[in-house]
């Protein structure tokens, strides 16, 4: 059993972890949550079955979470991180854990330099099909590994697949971007639904980083991630394949190539009386990625961020890290400069972060 607290619980990303623990009662547990607005803790309350507090002294005077999740505003983040930090409470953050460098490097300086517990819940790359495509590039199949295109999501989410896919770490970048702005007719937001049509501007940002070597091309539109209208898309390369989408092609050998197709294997379709949920994902008669989390229907996104619960655990435990603190700065660090490269037009230059030498 996972048990874990919450900061922010009216937000929406919060959302996320009580419907986890909603369908997983059997391995999470939410052991409080702070909400500061009292009415607001007293619905939540109602419909999550769950006990909230105003803040976080009152939290940990009733509560012994094996950690706080901290789903905040972005700029309220790094003040509760601190807080913690100082209380020695282990944590996971959500993303971004600071909207500035200054705010990045003072987080650094003063919880992973002395010692800290934090980790920070970027769910991309832990996304049932990113999982199946780190597993093939793992697995030597593309050779050596130097492009990967990545048009999922926005600035810091998008670098972090990247940075996955290419296997970066902290190397400086060369950076060039632009915007191009085109109408389309609005689609989903987090609200739901569109209840009428309307035409908005959407802003088109295209960004090339230069690893060295290895090249990271970013390609996202305005809400794309929700769009009914335009597809996300991921492609990698290496001197010996391709992952295209769900579409993977390798050699045999020099003169013998191989045509595969990443396939979801979904339980409860047609015949099947076993429940509904992604059981995992197969290349030929090779499982790329085996769902842990079933049978519970969970959609990839909460499949994903359990995966981070899952993996806390197992951090403060003693485990490895997944997606440290250092890491989650050098992503919003890029995100950054890329929007710089993308407003100047002119090309930007990275430069070694404190966070990089740990």
């Amino acid at each position: 059993m996972i048990s874990f607290s919450i900061i922010g619980g009216a937000s929406f990303r919060a959302q996320y972890y009580l419907r986890i623990a909603q369908a997983l009662p059997e391995q999470f547990r939410v052991c409080g949550m702070v909400v500061r607005d009292e009415d607001k803790g007293n619905l939540l309350e109602k419909k999550w079955n769950v006990t909230t507090y105003r803040n976080v002294a009152q939290l940990l005077e009733n509560e012994n979470p094996d950690f706080v999740v901290v789903s905040v505003s972005g700029s309220a983040i790094p003040v509760y991180l601190l807080q913690l930090g100082e209380l020695g409470i282990p944590v996971l953050a959500e993303t971004p854990p600071a909207q500035s460098v200054e705010e990045l490097v003072t987080l650094h300086e003063d919880l992973t330099c002395r010692g800290a517990k934090v980790q920070v819940a970027e769910q991309y790359h832990l996304h049932p099909v990113q999982q199946a495509r780190l597993s093939i590039i793992q697995s030597g199949s593309l050779g050596n590994v130097s492009q990967a295109t990545v048009s999922i999501s926005h600035f810091y989410h998008g670098v972090s697949l990247m940075r996955k896919m290419l296997g970066i770490g902290f190397e400086d970048a060369s950076i060039m971007g632009m915007r191009f702005e085109a109408p389309i007719v609005a689609g989903p937001d987090r609200s739901g639904s569109p209840r009428e049509e309307k035409i908005i501007i959407a802003e088109r940002d295209l960004v090339w980083l230069d690893f060295d070597q290895k090249l990271g091309i970013y390609d996202f539109t305005k809400d794309q991630h929700r769009s009914w209208i335009r597809s996300n898309h991921l492609s990698v390369r290496g001197d010996r394949g391709e992952i295209f989408d769900n579409r993977l092609t390798v050699l045999a050998d020099y003169s013998t190539p191989v045509y595969l197709d990443l396939k979801r294997i979904n339980r409860g379709e047609e015949e099947n009386q076993e429940g509904y949920y992604l059981d995992g994902i197969m290349a030929g008669e090779r499982w790329l990625y085996r769902n842990p989390f079933t049978p519970a229907r969970l959609y990839d996104d909460e499949i994903a961020i359990a995966s981070c619960l899952k993996k806390m655990k197992e951090y403060i435990a003693g485990g490895p890290s997944f997606y440290s603190l250092p890491e989650a700065s050098q992503d919003q660090y890029l995100g950054l400069m890329m929007e710089k490269a993308i407003r100047s037009r002119e090309r930007v230059r990275t430069v070694r972060q404190p966070w990089a030498e740990v």
